[in-house]
């Protein structure tokens, strides 16, 4: 007659091999989610608040700014600007995407680290292009960042810039003065192209630039305005 004995011993390190693997599976899932919740977490929010937002077309009192009569041009300016939570110094406010930011300028777009540091304080306005009120190309950024860990620190404040379209106001404060744009073109185009950089006729326009998709490089979402008549 065949005894067979009954390994405890096998049995306990086998269960507890395999709930090890289970603990160990879970963490990585649970680790996996913190992860994502960190890194896209704030882009999604910040495109739930506006579609919620724009749902209900409700518009906060920061971005419907109404002038008063009895302030001169410059008080109104100034009080405008406040409003936003900007500065006249040299700002961008976008009042349908509800961006308000200061702007850094004379900032290399070739300089990594030098745009790295701008971006903490705003969007970044590129060295040797226009500013406002001169003719030629008034060029600011917000690049992305190769890290998905670093999407919500360099390029939040440029991320809903594609919603825009044309006809849709961008307001530039600088100098002291108030500078009007609308939407004229929203595109996408390869990181490698730099045709839209052209400007023959050396009119003012605007463009607004940032990497896409959110985090990566592979193309440039353009935003291009011209100055308004007002």
């Amino acid at each position: 007659m065949e005894i067979v004995l009954y390994d405890c011993y096998h049995q306990e390190k086998k269960t507890s091999k395999s709930g090890w693997l289970k603990k160990t599976g879970y963490a990585l899932v649970i680790l996996s989610l913190a992860a994502l919740t960190l890194t896209v977490g704030p882009i999604a929010l910040i495109e739930i608040l506006y579609r919620l937002e724009k749902k209900s077309q409700v518009q906060s009192q920061n971005y419907s700014y109404l002038p008063s009569s009895k302030e001169n041009k410059q008080e109104q300016i100034l009080k405008e600007a406040a409003q936003y939570g900007v500065t006249t110094d040299f700002s961008l406010v976008i009042p349908k995407i509800k961006a308000a930011t200061k702007v850094v300028p004379n900032i290399n777009p070739a300089d990594e680290e030098e745009y790295k540091t701008a971006l903490k304080e705003g969007v970044a306005h590129a060295l040797g292009t226009s500013f406002p009120g001169s003719k030629g190309t008034v060029y600011l950024f917000a690049h992305s960042t190769n890290s998905l860990a670093n999407v919500t620190q360099y390029n939040a404040i440029f991320y809903l810039l594609k919603e825009l379209v044309p006809q849709d106001k961008i307001i530039i404060f600088f100098g002291g003065q108030k500078f009007e744009y609308e939407v004229t073109a929203q595109f996408k185009t390869a990181s490698d192209d730099l045709q839209w950089l052209n400007n023959d006729n050396q009119k003012e326009r605007l463009v607004l630039q940032t990497c896409w998709p959110p985090g990566t490089t592979f193309q440039r979402l353009i935003v291009v305005a011209q100055p308004t008549s007002s």
